[in-house]
């Protein structure tokens, strides 16, 4: 099985930051169900690797595996849109999950 992997930059804290987390929680739940890996980044604590990966809007989820990479810039409210610009696959296409 392929294991995705994203990283999710932030900026502090904020109402908007928890819920692109929790969308994208949801969402890698949904579609992957336990072959993801993600991490999150606060730019206002990590401005360099903000800067390194040219990330210039919050939140800004990047799919780094399996390549290409992808990015997604918003909240990920609309799981369907957000699934479909970061390539995954539906529930039932990825090992029956």
């Amino acid at each position: 099985m392929t294991t995705y992997s994203f990283v999710l930059y932030v900026a502090g804290q904020t109402q908007r930051s928890h819920e692109a987390l929790e969308n994208l929680r949801s969402l890698c739940e949904a579609r992957l169900r336990g072959y993801y890996e993600l991490s999150v980044v606060d730019a206002v604590e990590r401005p360099e690797l903000a800067e390194r990966w040219r990330i210039l809007a919050t939140p800004t989820v990047v799919r780094l595996r399996p390549a290409p990479q992808r990015r997604v810039i918003g909240d990920l409210a609309d799981q369907h849109r957000a699934a479909l610009a970061l390539g995954l696959p539906n529930p039932d296409e990825f090992g029956g999950a």
